[in-house]
């Protein structure tokens, strides 16, 4: 009898073990969203900001890149868009400013569910009459105790792929000296198998099905995917699902929603 006890317990220790280490790996997973909010107009042009949180706070994620983000300009009646967005969703914002604009500025927000260890705002190359553009960059601890870096971007939109390829190539200059493991999401305005996504995926490891990449524009009738979650190193995360969120009013881009798990390092390939 008291050998089927110390097994009964043994068997209920394995399984409390496994729920145990369940939990802590749950810890690791993070939700991504990139997400174009159109300078907050609204496709109705109604600047209805409630729809766009409504969309975040739907897909529930931990980091959020925005771009299009204005910031006290005029066509956004000096409105924080960042501030008012991480009000609404009861995330952290973040902004960083790619250009003056409209009697206020313009560039990137981020939303997080973690505070801040450090933030920076890198300026992109860009041809001299074109838009400036920025990756903006936080570095922060997650529920696991482990640090991330997060950058959300958008890169130029002009058909000539100059500026968008010497874009890319200064990401993968600046942040491949990263210290902790980093997503880099974002408006890319390139195709899969273009020349700055090829450029980008030199580096980064992709969260989309290549064979088969969901478009993410436009919202009313998605035909392209511009839209995107990266990761790197490559061996430190696993991509757990992706989906794209397209609501037609809150913006003329889908959102994109990438669940990935950092891994231990008894788990890396």
């Amino acid at each position: 009898m008291k050998i089927r006890i110390t097994l009964i317990l043994a068997i209920l220790w394995s399984g409390y073990s496994a729920f145990s280490q369940t939990q802590v790996d749950s810890s690791k997973i993070i939700k991504v969203l990139s997400f174009n909010i159109f300078h907050g107009a609204t496709i109705k042009g109604d600047f209805d900001l409630e729809v766009i949180a409504r969309v975040i706070k739907e897909a529930d994620p931990d980091f959020v890149a925005l771009q299009e983000v204005d910031f006290k300009t005029k066509r956004a009646r000096n409105y924080d868009l960042a501030t008012e967005l991480g009000w609404r969703t009861k995330m952290a914002p973040l902004f960083g400013k790619a250009m003056d604009y409209d009697g206020g500025e313009y560039g990137e927000g981020i939303l997080s569910k973690f505070s801040f260890i450090q933030t920076r705002n890198v300026a992109l190359p860009f041809t001299p009459g074109n838009e400036p553009r920025a990756a903006l960059e936080m570095t922060t601890t997650i529920s696991s105790g482990d640090t991330i870096s997060f950058v959300g971007t958008h890169l130029d939109h002009l058909r000539n792929e100059k500026d968008r390829i010497a874009q890319a190539k200064r990401i993968n200059e600046v942040f491949s000296t990263n210290k902790y493991p980093t997503i880099l999401a974002g408006d890319l305005n390139a195709t899969p198998g273009s020349d700055p996504i090829n450029i980008l995926e030199e580096m980064w490891s992709a969260t989309y099905d290549k064979k088969d990449p969901d478009p993410t524009f436009p919202s009313n009738d998605p035909s392209k995917k511009i839209d995107y979650v990266m990761f790197y190193p490559k061996n430190m995360w696993e991509v757990l699902y992706t989906r794209v969120i397209c609501d037609s009013i809150a913006s003329d881009h889908c959102a994109y929603l990438a669940a990935m798990k950092l891994l231990d390092e008894d788990s890396r390939p």
